[in-house]
This record gives C-alpha cells, structure tokens and sequence, in this order.
C-alpha cells in the first residue's frame, strides 16, 4: 500500500493505515457481548430444549461495520422448542434493536443445516464462516461433526451456486470495477469480492494466499466502508460524489488509489473463480478440446485461456507481445492470469516497442474481431501505457458530469466493446449502424480515434477536444502513423461531439443548420466514422445511455446529412405540391417542407384523415407505441398556449418528452406532434389509460381542461443537493434559420419545466416552430425554434423573453 498522503492524514474522517481492521475486531467483540448477554437473558429460561447461539455472514467472519446487520442461526434441537419460545425470541431481538443493532436471525435445526435447499442455498454459504456465541455445546458439536460431510459432499453445487451469484452480481455493474460512484460492498472489487475468496477457499478445503496478499486493498475498503456508515448512519455502501467530497481532501487522487485497490481484490476473485470454475460436459467439453486446437508454436489455448510456451522469451522479444495480443484479438481467447502477471512484469521490466513498426503492428490488431479483449488485456498489464503514454492522463479518472457512469479509462475501453457488441447484434434498431460498420473499410482508424478522443480529459480544462487533438497528433507521429490516415483520426477526434450536439440542439430537418454541419464534414466516408464513433461513445456513457429514441435520433442525423453531402434541400415550403389528390395537395400546402422528410406516406395518409375527423370534432388526437417511446399526434385549429398546455398535460402523466414539433399548413390546421417516454409504464400497464389521455389530450386543444391544475397535483420532486444545482442559461442565436430565431434553455429539469417554459413563450406572443428536448441526468437542454407574426425575433423581443424565462426558471 502506498505511503499516505500529507492531506489525507489531516482529514478526520479518512485514514490509510490498517488500523480499522483492528477496531472491526474490536467492533465484534463488542456485538458479541450485548448478544450473549441478551441470550442469557431471554432465550435461556425460555427454551426447554436443547439450543445453540450461532454468529454467521459478517458477524461470523468478525469484519461488522459500524451499521451492518448482525446475522444470527438460532440452532434447535426440534422445531417445536424455538415455536414455543416465539415471544422469548421476540424480546431478544428487540433487546438488540434497542441496543442500536440491526439483527437478521433464522432458526434451524441441524438436520436443516445440513440439507441443500436450491431456494436457499445462502444458508450453507453463511454456515461457512459460523462461530458459537451461546447455549449447548453439545448441540453445536454434533452440527460441527456433520458439517463437513455435509458441505464436502455438496461442495461442487454450493461452487456453482456461488458462480452463477457472482456473474449475476458482475452483470449487474457491467463487470468493471471502474464506476464514478461505485458500492464498495457490492461492485466488483469490493468487499463481495473478497468474500468470494474466502468462500471459495473454504470450499476446496485449503487455505486461501490471496486474502494475505489482498490485506492492504482490504484495509483500504475497509475504511471507506466504515467512514460510509458512519456519516450517514446507515448501511450505505455507496461511494457518491458528495460522499468523496467528505471523505477525502484530494477526492480525485484518493479515487486513483480506490480503483487500484479494488482492482488487485477484483483480480484475486477472477483468479479464485477461474480455479473453482470446471468444464461443464458434453458440449462445453468438446467446444474447449476444439478451442485448444487454436495454439501454435508461441501459444498454447487451455481452459479458455492463453499460455505461453516458452514465458522467459517474453521480456526480450516486444513483437511475441504484440503477437500474443494478435492473438486474443484474432480468436478471442483470454490471456491466462499466469500470462497476464508475466506481461505486467514484461512490461514493468522495461519492455520497449520503439524497434517494431508500431502503426503497422497496431493496425493489425485493430482490425481483428476481438480487439477490445486485447485493448483490455493491454490496459490491465499496463502495455497500453508503453505504447500510448498518454494513456497515463486518464488511468483512474474521475470527471463528474452526473450523466457518465464509468471512470475515463473504462468509458473509452467499453466504446470499443459497444462497437463489437453492435457488429455482432441481430437487434434492429442496431441494425443500420452495423451494416454501416461492414462498409467501413478502414476500422483500425476509428478505433484509434475512439481509443484518444477523450484524452485530453486528463488537462482539466472544460473543453477537452482540443487538447485530445493535440495530444493525439503527438501519439501518432511517435507510432508512425502514415499522413492521410492521421488526418482522418484527428479529425474524428477534434469532432467528435458534431453529431451529439446536432442530435441534440437543432433541428435535423432544418436545411441551414444541417447544411453547417454538412460542410464541416466534408464527405460520406467521414460522416460514416463519425457517426458510428458517435454510437459508441454514447453507448459507453452508462447502459442505459444509448436508447432506441438516441438510436433513432443519430440515424436521423446521418440520414439527414448524407442526404445534404449527395443533393440540396428542397424549398422551405410546400407551395404547390404535386399531388393528384386535390385534398391532399390542400391538406400539404403550407406545410414545411421538413414535414415530407419526417414522415412517411403512411403518416400523411394519416394525418390527412385525422384532418377530416378534426374539421367534425374541433380535434383529434392518437398514442401510437414505438419501439421504445411513444407518438402523440393532435390535429386542431391553432392557439395561443396550445403547444404548453399540451406538455403540460403529458408531464401530468408522468411521461419524459423527447422532442415536439407544430406543423401548420395554409389552412391554418396546426399539427403538434410529442415523442415521449413512459418510465412507469404507465400506458403499457393500463390499456384504458391510452383513451383517456386521447381524450384529455383533445379536451386540452379546444380549451375545455384545466392543466395547470392537473399539474398542481402531482409529487413535488426531491431537489438535488446544493452544490448540483444547475444555474439557468438562455441564449438566441438569429444565424442559424432562414425564418426562425433559435432560443436555447438549460435548466434544471422539473416536472411541467416545458409546459412553464412554452407559457412564457406564449405570453410573449412568440410562436414555437420546432422543440428539441435533451436531458442529461437532472440539467435539461431545451432548444427553440421561434418566430413572431411569421419573422424572426427582434432584439427587444429577445430581451424581453429572456426576462420572463429567466423569472420563470428561478
């Protein structure tokens, strides 16, 4: 462990010594004496038969934290007894409750303990680490004697259990141990962890030389874990931002060394896991034979792993490096734990590459299938560091923008495997991004770029596309990479936000705003590097980041400017639609000319009946399901306010909008279209509540609903803490539309933000054209299209607007 910081000694909460271990000892000892104190009391008068008090889970092993529960196994001779004694059971539990403890008991009888139970298979695991506290002796010594046939005889089904909960738990957190604000408990590399080790050990019967090696990382996270509980006192094992800040005086270094530590106790649980783990038969069997069938002279392929079959050549040969990654690249297999420690050391050893042609070597590899499961192989043995010593910019770091999950290093590695996961996926919205991959025919050049684009993170400064330019440029001139392909990465790199920040802040159809971005991307090969990088570095934000809606949004993007990079836009508006159908030439003049290109003529036939029904009814609305959100389409005369109290109306619901957009024709027919999410499934759950909402949503356009109301009803949200509030920002920009001015608000999301904002747009006697909604975590981005009597906004207008928004969001 490394010698403390100056800093962190001085803070009152954090300590790096190993002293907390001592005080969990200390911590037990104390635990145990107010248990057997109260088990004299209550539970020795009471049961007439034969009894044993058992420690087991965290109590058992002795590491309790200041709020963890005290697990207990009241063993009984019959069942009958601990029936009888139910209330003398019930004060001793609330005896301890009372004494500031958290107890969770099971009663058992010894022919109970020493069964399998497939639905409680947990019991067996706590039995493990058990300790006598209280009662018969005699009682625990026949469990003691029955115990170990017992749990020799179901060694191999308690492993696989234990496997299964440990891949369930891995999957859970995306098996990296490099979240932002990580469960020291649970995530990989946490306490989970190393309580698998001693599991595990104790399964297989022999002692467990990891759990000494892993002391210090254990001394670490135990002091995390412990300060957790003691400033919130709770069992709360998360390690937030706000968390951090309290914790230690230097958050970011301190994070640096809690994921080198987590990382050698997740390291020691892969290697306990891969030791338990067995070739299941049949298939599996036969599939590792013929994996095995993969080694050549340099490797060999056994348990699904790679060995090296002459390691000592390893140090002074870097191409048999290079080429043992090939090889995972190629086929997929992993290093073997062995091999990974004798290429760290390699490495560590002084391994140099500077004698290989690096751009070729790495341009190799990264068109290979596999790639990200060397790119990792490569980061965990610190090769990547030799290759690219920008790298060490990022390793470990934290940047706090409450939308990422991941630490830096984890975000870029996890693009690369969001790439290969989208190459290999049959799912149709992934669909046209991976035939978009199969067309690339240069993918080595986007993975370099995914692999530096966000390196100049590690500068501190805000805008870091910059700097990861230049940091790049440095990269690879040193690798040796040829002019035209360092051009093409430099630029993916010093752009890639362009998509995002379309996708997200203007409108796809607006031929100005496409038109800019167009020229900047220059041409078609371009545009399909930049788009996929893009897909990835969304999808490598947090698992959830990368929607079917994002999904949707970013091929609109690509659709759109491809579109512009092959022919101009057509004009601004339909003026004369070609049409034989007189009604619908009637029904399609005036409208703009974006409204042909975001929907399909099933969509006008549609509309243009929903038309027909409006001129009866004063209005029409219709939810129609999409993959992944849901449309609202509303056909009615227009209003001053329509727009808002219609937002307001889904925020009622409960529903997140994702964009909305009013199209009017010459007829004066106004067509508000929302795409919105139903995070509670609502919709889905309760087929009568799609009607109602129709029906609402046509009593609001003829007036006749009252939504301020409906939105006075609904919970007020849970403000966020002081130092993450958002400070409100509106902007206008009158450059970026030929008819419209563009008005930007960022704010603090809030349910009924849209149907406030669209009313003081309203107020203004301004008319709302197009909306592009944008949330990351709790900062909503909200983007305007305005004008007013059919122009842009003048500068007394702007002013004014901003006045009554900025009001309006305080």
């Amino acid at each position: 462990m490394q010698s403390p910081d100056k800093a962190e000694v001085e803070n009152p909460l954090f300590r790096t010594d190993r002293s907390v271990l001592l005080e969990m000892n200390s911590r037990t000892a104390g635990v145990e004496r107010t248990v057997r104190a109260a088990a004299q009391q209550y539970l020795s008068p009471a049961i007439q038969d034969q009894w044993a008090l058992l420690a087991v889970g965290g109590f058992g092993r002795g590491d309790l934290f200041p709020q963890s529960d005290v697990d207990l196994l009241l063993l009984t001779g019959r069942t009958a007894s601990a029936v009888s004694a139910k209330d003398a059971i019930n004060h001793f539990l609330r005896t301890l409750w009372d004494a500031g403890l958290s107890p969770s008991h099971s009663v058992r009888t010894v022919e109970e303990c020493c069964q399998l139970d497939a639905t409680n298979v947990e019991l067996t695991v706590s039995l493990l680490t058990q300790r006598f506290l209280e009662g018969d002796q005699a009682l625990y010594k026949v469990l003691m004697e029955r115990l170990p046939a017992f749990i020799g005889s179901q060694r191999r089904a308690v492993t696989d259990h234990l496997l299964r909960l440990t891949a369930n738990r891995y999957g859970k957190f995306q098996s990296t141990i490099y979240h932002l604000e990580p469960d020291v408990k649970e995530t990989p590399g946490g306490f989970r962890d190393l309580h698998l080790i001693e599991w595990l050990a104790l399964l297989r019967g022999t002692p467990s030389p990891e759990l000494e090696v892993l002391t210090p990382a254990a001394a670490f996270l135990a002091n995390v874990r412990t300060c957790l509980h003691e400033r919130v006192k709770r069992n709360d094992n998360r390690l937030t931002f706000e968390a951090q800040d309290a914790l230690f005086a230097d958050p970011a270094q301190s994070m640096r060394e809690y994921y080198r530590q987590a990382r050698a106790i997740f390291r020691g649980a892969q290697q306990a896991v891969d030791t338990a783990a067995q070739p299941g038969g049949g298939m599996m069997r036969s599939f590792l034979d013929w994996r095995s069938r993969l080694s050549n002279a340099e490797f060999t392929v056994s348990g699904d792993h790679v060995l090296l079959r002459t390691p000592q050549a390893l140090a002074g040969d870097p191409g048999m490096a290079m080429r043992l990654l090939q090889f995972v690249a190629r086929h997929g297999v992993r290093l073997a734990r062995d091999t990974e420690r004798r290429l760290a050391d390699a490495v560590s050893g002084g391994l140099t590459l500077s004698q290989l042609n690096l751009w070729r070597e790495w341009r190799d590899l990264l068109s290979l299938p596999h790639s990200a499961m060397a790119l990792r192989a490569m980061h965990e043995t610190g090769l990547l560091k030799t290759l690219f010593p920008e790298w060490n910019r990022i390793e470990c770091l934290v940047t706090r923008d409450f939308y990422h999950r991941y630490t830096v290093d984890e975000h870029t590695i996890v693009t690369w495997e969001t790439l290969e996961a989208m190459a290999e996926s049959k799912d149709d919205p992934r669909r046209p991004f991976r035939e978009l991959f199969l067309e690339t025919s240069d993918p080595h050049l986007l993975r370099t770029a995914l692999l530096l684009h966000d390196i100049g993170k590690g500068g501190g400064t805000g805008e870091h596309e910059a700097e990861s330019t230049r940091l790049a440029e440095i990269a690879l001139e040193r690798t040796g990479a040829p002019e035209a392909e360092r051009d093409t990465i430099l630029y993916l790199i010093r752009n890639h936000i362009l998509l995002s920040s379309l996708m997200t802040s203007r409108d796809l159809h607006d031929a100005e705003a496409v038109g800019a971005a167009a020229h900047q991307v220059g041409t078609i090969e371009r545009l399909q590097l930049l788009t996929l990088l893009t897909f990835c570095d969304i999808g490598a934000v947090n698992p959830a980041a990368l929607s079917p809606w994002r999904m949707t949004q970013l091929w609109s993007a690509y659709r759109s400017l491809s579109h512009e990079l092959t022919r101009e836009l057509d004009a601004e508006r339909i003026e004369a639609p070609a049409v034989d159908d007189p009604r619908r030439g009637g029904f399609l003049q005036g409208f703009p000319t974006r409204y042909l290109l975001v929907n399909s003529e099933k969509d006008v036939d549609r509309h243009l009946q929903m038309t027909e029904t409006s001129k009866r009814d004063g209005a029409v609305a219709e939810l129609v399901r999409e993959e992944g959100y849901w449309n609202a389409t509303v056909v009615t005369i227009d209003r001053a306010g329509l727009l808002a109290d219609l937002a307001g109306l889904l925020a009622s619901f409960g529903m997140n909008i994702l964009k909305a957009e009013a199209f009017s024709n010459s007829q004066g027919v106004v067509l508000d279209v929302f795409r919105f999410a139903d995070p509670t499934r609502r919709l889905d759950l309760n087929a009568d509540e799609v009607g109602e909402l129709e029906r609402l949503l046509v009593r609001v356009s003829l007036g006749k609903e009252d939504v301020s109301r409906r939105l006075a009803a609904r919970p007020k949200p849970v403000a966020p803490a002081k130092r993450d509030r958002i400070a409100p920002v509106v902007s206008f920009n009158g450059d970026v539309s030929a008819h419209a001015t563009l008005l930007d608000v960022i704010a603090e999301d809030r349910p009924g933000l849209l149907y406030d904002l669209a009313h003081a747009i309203s107020s203004e006697s301004c008319s709302i054209e197009v909306l592009l909604i944008h949330t990351e975590a709790h900062k909503a981005i909200d983007v305007f299209y305005l004008t007013s009597d059919g122009r842009k906004l003048g500068p007394a207008q702007q002013a004014a607007l901003k006045h009554r928004l900025l009001s309006t969001l305080v």
